[in-house]
């Protein structure tokens, strides 16, 4: 199985989803890490009880971006991780870590990307009056929530909505969309690496 590392800053609910996924063995993988920038946010409590390690670091605390991706990267490396899943982590990741994990970084957005990328798109999407929105997968480049769309899925949005109920409701797809498509995601990669490995012989 593949060590993944799992990057959040909050409550960290799709943290859990995955790791209940790993419990169940929806999601063959092993989370070998989770690396967040804010002490203090719910998700370390999550990973604790889990037995997780948690590489916690603030970004405050170093001159920029570069320096303190510099020291997650040889976390990752030390431990080993082969692939890297954003869950609610708030943060652009930078070319240092882009430049390792080229393809191998995944992050999950509460939108139908492009519509509503970047902070709070559930509250967008209720200000903007659509009658959908939904949850995207895709993968991680430099920009804000641009990298290329693996999934989609619609999420309705109810005439009498409120910001908590869609949050229920989008959360719900997310706990299931996004352990599915990791694992559909670490097949492939386990694949084109045995077909290269054989075709390399």
């Amino acid at each position: 199985m593949k060590n993944i590392a799992i990057f959040a800053s909050g409550n960290g609910s799709n943290f859990q989803a995955l790791v209940d996924a790993v419990k169940v063995g929806t999601l063959q993988a092993n989370i070998a890490l989770l690396v967040c920038d804010r002490p203090g946010a719910y998700v370390i409590e999550r990973a604790e009880a889990e037995h997780i390690p948690v590489f916690l670091f603030n970004p405050k605390q170093y001159q920029h971006k570069a320096a303190y991706e510099t020291i997650i990267l040889a976390k990752l490396v030390e431990m080993n991780i082969e692939f890297i899943a954003l869950a609610g982590y708030m943060r652009l990741i930078g070319p240092t870590i882009l430049k390792h994990y080229e393809g191998k970084i995944v992050n999950i957005h509460p939108s139908l990307l492009p519509a509503f990328p970047g902070l709070d798109a559930i509250g967008q999407s209720l200000q903007a009056g659509v009658k959908q929105t939904g949850v995207t997968i895709h993968y991680v480049d430099e920009g804000m929530d641009t990298g290329k769309i693996i999934v989609q899925q619609a999420v309705p949005i109810s005439v009498d909505e409120t910001r908590e109920s869609l949050q229920v409701k989008i959360q719900a797809v997310e706990h299931q969309l996004y352990p599915a498509t990791l694992q559909k995601l670490l097949n492939f990669s386990s694949s084109f690496s045995t077909r290269t490995q054989l075709e390399a012989k």
